[in-house]
């Protein structure tokens, strides 16, 4: 389960509890509905706010790499070229 499905659930949740709670009229309970209402629509508007500047981003870096396909090829297998020579330093040498 990713974070979005498990974000998800937890508002459905919320709200089947908001829902569940509506006839009772006690003020402890109204203001805690009211507290988790607004916390949800919060919660939605960071998310919202979140996965359009991941989507930004996305666009952004693929733009880039649109523009520039060989210099990104030669950094990618840069940074592969480092990776494999930092593990392979790193991985205990046979005795044969």
């Amino acid at each position: 389960m990713n974070v979005a499905e498990m974000s998800e659930r937890m508002t459905e949740d919320a709200r089947a509890l908001v829902a569940a709670t509506a006839g009772i009229a006690e003020e402890t309970v109204a203001g805690a509905r009211r507290r988790l209402s607004a916390a949800l629509d919060a919660g939605r508007t960071l998310y919202d706010r979140a996965e359009s500047k991941a989507m930004d981003g996305i666009r952004y870096t693929d733009d880039a790499v649109r523009s520039h396909t060989y210099q990104s090829i030669a950094i990618a297998l840069g940074i592969g070229a480092l990776a494999a020579f930092i593990l392979m330093s790193q991985r205990p040498r046979s005795r044969d």
